[in-house]
């Protein structure tokens, strides 16, 4: 079995996933965007993970790889392989199937809860009716056609969507842990601008051990539920 992940900045990597791909017996490849932008066939893959990043799924002129990237993800989705896009990664799914990727009326930066919706869902994802979860993210999207929403939060409608029972997006980061955490508000602490629902580096930092336990068992839920041996 082929894990492949999309990394977009070299600073949001796997977190939690990394451990739980090893456990289940992948081998595990990944293309960085920010050194070499090369992309394997998406037939030689059975998982593929896209990583968030600090950039817009519509920065096509600034990145252009963008557009290689959703046709590749679009072209996985296509041939059936199980994929997982996690915030930017959610938004690039979206984008690939046509729906539409904007600034959400806040940003949503730090530990908020989200509410799990489909009942379908929780049960073989093994969600609860609610978590607090890490977030970082300024914008949002349209549920992909056919996509069935599965989770939202006071400020974001649309936090996650699952997909033909083998796509799944979250707007949020289950697979944070402290030092992933450490990782993204050093790069990206110009962002942490008082506001409603954006928190301060201590505040952020200072989540319990028991916080990122929780949030990494419901990633590997998920993941578990993507696997397919």
């Amino acid at each position: 079995m082929r894990a492949h992940y999309l990394q977009h900045v070299s600073f949001e990597g796997l977190g939690s996933i990394a451990p739980w791909l090893a456990a289940a017996g992948y081998e595990v490849t990944h293309t960085a965007f920010f050194d070499s932008p090369v992309l394997p066939s998406p037939a030689e893959i059975d998982l593929l993970i896209v990583l968030g990043g600090p950039m817009s799924a519509n920065d096509e002129q600034l990145f252009p790889w963008l557009a290689a990237e959703k046709q590749f993800i679009g072209e996985s989705i296509r041939l059936g392989k199980s994929v997982l896009g996690i915030c930017l990664g959610a938004q690039l799914i979206a984008a690939a199937l046509g729906a539409r990727v904007y600034p959400n009326a806040e940003k949503e930066i730090g530990w908020f809860p989200v509410q799990f919706l489909d009942s379908e869902a929780m049960s073989p994802l093994g969600l609860p009716a609610a978590e607090l979860v890490f977030h970082w993210h300024g914008e949002t999207f349209d549920l992909p056609p056919g996509a069935r929403l599965l989770a939202q939060s006071e400020v974001c409608e649309n936090q996650a969507f699952w997909l033909a029972r083998s796509v799944i997006g979250l707007q949020f980061h289950l697979e944070t842990t402290p030092q992933a955490a450490e990782n993204i508000v050093v790069n990206s602490r110009h962002e942490l601008v008082p506001a409603r629902f954006v928190q301060s580096e201590k505040e952020i930092l200072s989540a319990a051990p028991e916080r990122y336990a929780a949030v990494n068992r419901l990633m590997g839920n998920i993941l578990g539920y993507l696997h397919r041996p």
